[in-house]
């Protein structure tokens, strides 16, 4: 397809909108948060608006994408080129507060989102439209691309129970929109009552992933430091729920996993029966940080051979039973704390369910779920689907 989009950074900057002259602006951004020739927002909107950027704000990981790990806070200080402060909302709060809006009349965002219902960018832009909606404050999503597609949706719906920090609102752990679109989503259908402009892309149309959008990948946190990253991501990231390595600390993480005690020729055999659309290539590493530190981990890099066709979330789920089935003596599901949740287990949260994991553990035939899920999947669909902008 190799088709060139514009993102909506670009498409201010070319088309500033006439409303934002004299307005005090916020930006909510990261290393990510950069045009086609590498130029960050923050640049480009001071020299667009003289003086009017007071304000910066960054989401998990930081304003640099610099912490690695889960509940490992940033803080706040002053950007040195700017001289404005930089408000960590992936702090001691991960809500904004008064003090912070009252310094601006309209907040920019301009985040890079990976398309995962676990991923808390679009709940750090939730919470900024509630408490923009509450102040009186108008927000402007500046748009990009959904790296891994607009079409395919995967997985359950989250079950109300379990919303945290990785999963607020009841939608599937694919979700195939945009961070404009979900945003959209979040302020109409959740009754948040913001003042929410999207800039809307050009170009991208929702079949592409992000090798058809002719851009170069700026990982938006530093375990996604590649677009495959963000491929197997949906169905990878259940492994922060246990004790089996998900890759954070090599070279390639949530693209390998493994421990020191799995079993691959076992594990194998089984999965490439059932999983499409990838290949699973043994594989021993062993991680610099993180679980399995210094530890020889054995397992699998995923070689997405189809993305159009590869199921990750379907694909993690059997992965994960296997390993069950073939290690009850040494898995285990990791205890609390996960993302500021102090009781529940970070794989229900993770999950959106805590019936999943009983299906996990019961070893119940896993086949049946995409069938199970698709009712739900057609809900969401229907519904979220007011919400497209792009064909």
């Amino acid at each position: 397809m190799n088709k060139y989009v514009t993102i909506g950074l670009e498409n201010l900057i070319a088309n500033p909108p006439d409303f934002l002259k004299g307005k005090r602006l916020g930006l909510l951004s990261n290393p990510a948060s950069v045009d086609r020739h590498f130029n960050h927002a923050s640049k480009l909107i001071h020299r667009l608006f003289p003086d009017q950027l007071k304000i910066l704000f960054s989401p998990q990981h930081g304003f640099y994408a610099e912490k690695q790990d889960n509940m490992i806070e940033s803080e706040h200080f002053v950007e040195p080129d700017l001289n404005i402060p930089v408000y960590s909302l992936y702090n001691e709060t991960r809500i904004p507060t008064k003090e912070m809006f009252d310094q601006m009349d309209v907040l920019l965002i301009d985040i890079q989102d990976v398309g995962t219902r676990v991923y808390t960018f679009i709940y750090t832009i939730s919470f900024c439209l509630e408490v923009a909606a509450k102040f009186n404050k108008q927000v402007v999503i500046l748009d990009r691309p959904n790296p891994i597609g607009g079409i395919q949706i995967e997985g359950n719906i989250l079950a109300e129970e379990y919303a945290s920090f990785v999963g607020r609102f009841p939608i599937p752990m694919r979700h195939g929109l945009t961070v404009g679109e979900i945003s959209q989503f979040f302020n109409k259908q959740f009754n948040m009552g913001c003042d929410l402009t999207i800039i809307p892309m050009t170009g991208w149309t929702r079949q592409m992933y992000w090798k058809d959008t002719g851009r170069f990948w700026i990982p938006p946190s530093p375990n996604l430091p590649t677009p495959n990253s963000c491929i197997v991501y949906p169905g990878q990231v259940i492994f922060e729920g246990t004790n089996i390595s998900e890759g954070r600390g090599t070279t390639l993480p949530f693209e390998q996993f493994g421990a020191p005690f799995l079993d691959t020729k076992k594990i194998k055999a089984k999965a490439d029966k059932i999983i499409k659309g990838a290949c699973l290539r043994p594989v021993n590493f062993e991680p610099t940080s993180g679980k399995c530190q210094g530890s020889i981990c054995k397992g699998f890099q995923i070689h997405v051979t189809s993305p159009y066709e590869f199921k990750p979330y379907f694909s993690s789920m059997i992965l994960l039973q296997l390993i069950i089935r073939h290690h009850m003596d040494d898995f285990k599901f990791k205890e609390p704390p996960y993302e500021y949740e102090f009781k529940k287990m970070p794989i229900d949260l993770i999950l959106g369910s805590k019936a999943l994991r009983k299906k996990l553990t019961n070893l119940e035939d896993l086949t049946l779920l995409p069938d199970k899920w698709q009712q739900d999947q057609e809900r969401f669909k229907s519904l979220s689907g007011k919400y497209h902008l792009y064909e």
